[in-house]
C-alpha cells in the first residue's frame, strides 16, 4: 500500500473537468486524507486545455507532486500535455470515442473506457465527467458508497432522478474499468486515512471566511481573476451576518466605496489583482492620507497588462510596496498557507483601525485558487481591536474650533470619530491638511503631518512577520521565500537532507514595513542564501539587499513561466550549490 498518489484530469474547458475534481476531491476528504489540489486553466470563457491535479496523503502535505499516479483525459491533447509527468507504470483513464494513445516513451498502462458513449446511454453527454470519476474511484479500491454521498450532496438539489442518474453513470464508469483491468490496481491502494474531519477550502475562501470573522459586513468588488471567488463567496455568506457584497463599475469604485464604508465606521474590504490594484493606487494614497481604515486584497497573477490571467506569479511585490505616488504609512502581508489566509484577515482589519492606514494582504494565484486540507480553525483567537475610536460623548469644542481629528499625538495616531458624533465634526480632505482638518501649506505644518503618519507603522511587526521553517542548528544554506511556495521547498529540503545537505528555510510573511532585524540574524549565519520567487527580477531579493544586505550571498532562484515551483526543480537548483 502507498501513502500518497497524485491524480488528474484534463479536458477542454467547459467539459465538467471542474465538477469532477470537485466531487473526486469532495469524497477523499470525507475518508479523511489531507489534499493538495492545483487547477491549470485557460484564459477563456470556454474552450483551451485546462486540467485539475490533486495530490492525496496520509500525512499534511503543501506542494504539488513532481510526478503523476494517474491521469483521466476527455481528449488526446490532455494526454500529449501530461503524460510526459506520468511515473513508470502509471495510468491513463482516456475516453474510448477519440481511439487514445499512449505518447512514445511514456511508460503507462490505457484504460480506454467509453466514458461518452455510457452517458449518453443514461440520456446525457454531461454525465460523463461522473463515468470518469467512477471509473478512476474504482481502480483505487475506495469505498463506493463514500463517493455516492458525495454525488448526492453535489446534485441533491436537483432531485432524487438526477442523482440516481449520476450515482449509475459512477457505477457504470466503474464497472467497465475494473472489468478491463481485473479489479482495484493493487499498485495504487493508499494506506487508510485518519477519518479525522479536515476543513478543504482555497485561499480565497479562506480569506473571506477570515474577513466575516474579523467583523466585515462590506465587500465593495470588481470581478477579476484569480479574486472573484472571495467576492462569489461573501455573496452567498454575508447576508448572512447582516452585511453584502455590491458589485461596483470599476476597481476605483469599489476601493474609494470601501473607503467611504469605512469611514462610516463599517469593516469593509475590496479585492482584486494587479490590474485592479493599479487602478486603486491613487485611492490607496487617499486612505493614507485621510488616515481611514482600508483593506484590499491582492491576488497576483502573471503580468503586465492582461498578461497570465489564470497563471501563477508573484511580480506585484514593487507595486504592493512602492506603487502609490507620494509617501503613505502602508501595510503589506503576505500569508503563506490556508490558515494564515484566515487568521491574516482578522489581524489585517485590526491593524487598518488602530494604525488608521491601508493593509494590502496579497496572495498569488496558487494560494488563492489551490485547494487543500485545512486543520480545524481556533475561533478562540479572534480578537476585535478598534484601536482609538472615540465612542464615548465628546466635550463641546471652543468657538470655532473643529475636533482635532489629525491630532499631533505621541504614536502618530489620532483619536477617530464617526460621522454624527456629537462634537466630533471636522475636515476630511486629500491634501494636507492641519489638526482639524482643514487645508493647509504651512511648510511647518507639513512636517509635522508627514512625521506623524510615516512614524506610526516605525515598530509594527505582524505575528510571524517572519517564519522559520528547518533544524534549530545553523545550517550554511538558506532559502527565503513569500507565499505559497513554503510546502515545496520543505519538500527539497527533506531531499536535501537525505543527501546530507542541511538547510534552513524563513518566509517573509511582513512584506512592508520591512523586518530587517528579524531577517538579518538568518542571512548572517548562511553561507548561501537563495531566495526564490515567481518573478522575473528578484523582487524580493532586491528588497532584501535594500533593507538588509548581505548582496555576496545572495542567489536568485527564479520562475517566471506561469506555473508554480515543482519540488524536484528547488532540490536540483539547491544542491549544485553546495
Amino acid at each position: 500500500m502507498i501513502s500518497q498518489l497524485s491524480w488528474k484530469i484534463g479536458g477542454q474547458q467547459g467539459e465538467g473537468v471542474e465538477s469532477t475534481d470537485r466531487i473526486f476531491s469532495t469524497a477523499l476528504n470525507r475518508l479523511g486524507y489531507y489534499l493538495y489540489g492545483y487547477r491549470h486553466f485557460s484564459s477563456r470563457i470556454k474552450g483551451g486545455h485546462t486540467n485539475n491535479k490533486i495530490r492525496i496523503s496520509t500525512k499534511p502535505i503543501r506542494a504539488i507532486s513532481d510526478d503523476l499516479d494517474i491521469l483521466v483525459a476527455f481528449d488526446q491533447e490532455s494526454i500529449d500535455l501530461n503524460a510526459g509527468e506520468l511515473r513508470p507504470g502509471g495510468v491513463i483513464v482516456a475516453d474510448a470515442k477519440f481511439d487514445p494513445k499512449v505518447p512514445e516513451g511514456v511508460q503507462a498502462q490505457l484504460f480506454a473506457v467509453p466514458i461518452t458513449k455510457i452517458a449518453e446511454d443514461l440520456g446525457t453527454s454531461l454525465m460523463k465527467n461522473m463515468v470518469a470519476s467512477g471509473a478512476s474511484w474504482a481502480l483505487l479500491g475506495l469505498p463506493m458508497e463514500v463517493f455516492n454521498r458525495a454525488v448526492e450532496e453535489e446534485f441533491g438539489r436537483k432531485g432524487a432522478a438526477v442523482v440516481e442518474k449520476n450515482i449509475e453513470a459512477v457505477k457504470r464508469g466503474g464497472d467497465f474499468v475494473l472489468e478491463q483491468a481485473g479489479g482495484p490496481l493493487e499498485a495504487f491502494r493508499l494506506e487508510e486515512a485518519d477519518g479525522k474531519q479536515k476543513l478543504f477550502m482555497i485561499g480565497n475562501e479562506a480569506l473571506g471566511l477570515g474577513s466575516i470573522a474579523a467583523g466585515c459586513r462590506l465587500m465593495s468588488a470588481y470581478p477579476i481573476t484569480p479574486a472573484s471567488e472571495i467576492m462569489e463567496y461573501l455573496i452567498k455568506k454575508l447576508p448572512k451576518f447582516g452585511g453584502t457584497v455590491i458589485q461596483t463599475e470599476d476597481e476605483i469604485a469599489a476601493v474609494t466605496m470601501a473607503i467611504g464604508a469605512n469611514y462610516g465606521g463599517v469593516r469593509t474590504m475590496t479585492a482584486s489583482a494587479g490590474p485592479g490594484l493599479s487602478l486603486m493606487m491613487e485611492a490607496i494614497g487617499l486612505s493614507g492620507m485621510t488616515e481611514t481604515p482600508l483593506v484590499v486584497i491582492d491576488t497576483q497573477r502573471g503580468g503586465p497588462s492582461t498578461g497570465l490571467p489564470t497563471k501563477q506569479e508573484q511580480s506585484d511585490i514593487n507595486a504592493l510596496i512602492y506603487g502609490t505616488h507620494g509617501e503613505i504609512p502602508k501595510v503589506v502581508i503576505a500569508p503563506s498557507t490556508i490558515e494564515e489566509c484566515f487568521y491574516d484577515m482578522i489581524e489585517a482589519f485590526n491593524i487598518a483601525e488602530v494604525y488608521q492606514v491601508p493593509v494590502i494582504v496579497a496572495t498569488d494565484l496558487q494560494l488563492s485558487l489551490g485547494k487543500q486540507s485545512c486543520e480545524p480553525l481556533d475561533y478562540d483567537r479572534i480578537s476585535i481591536e478598534r484601536g482609538k475610536l472615540v465612542t464615548e460623548e465628546l466635550e463641546p469644542n471652543e468657538p470655532g474650533k473643529l475636533f482635532p481629528r489629525y491630532a499631533f499625538a505621541q504614536d502618530g495616531v489620532s483619536p477617530r470619530v464617526l460621522p454624527g458624533a456629537k462634537n466630533g465634526i471636522h475636515h476630511v480632505t486629500g491634501v494636507e491638511h492641519d489638526q482639524e482638518g482643514r487645508p493647509s501649506e504651512s511648510a511647518v505644518n507639513r512636517l509635522k503631518m508627514m512625521d506623524k503618519r510615516l512614524n506610526k507603522l516605525a515598530s509594527l511587526r505582524i505575528s510571524d512577520a517572519v517564519k522559520f521553517d528547518g533544524p534549530s542548528e545553523p545550517a550554511d544554506l538558506l532559502v527565503v521565500s513569500m507565499g505559497s511556495t513554503g510546502g515545496t521547498i520543505n519538500e527539497a529540503q527533506d531531499r536535501l537532507a537525505q543527501d546530507g545537505i542541511a538547510s534552513n528555510h524563513i518566509t517573509v510573511r511582513q512584506m512592508h514595513p520591512f523586518p530587517n532585524e528579524l531577517i538579518e540574524p538568518y542571512l548572517s549565519r548562511a553561507k548561501k542564501v537563495v531566495v526564490l520567487e515567481n518573478n522575473a527580477t528578484g523582487q524580493l531579493a532586491n528588497l532584501i539587499k535594500q533593507n538588509v544586505g548581505y548582496h555576496d550571498k545572495i542567489v536568485n532562484l527564479l520562475k517566471y513561466d506561469g506555473t508554480p515551483f515543482l519540488p524536484s526543480e528547488i532540490y536540483k537548483a539547491c544542491k549544485e550549490l553546495n
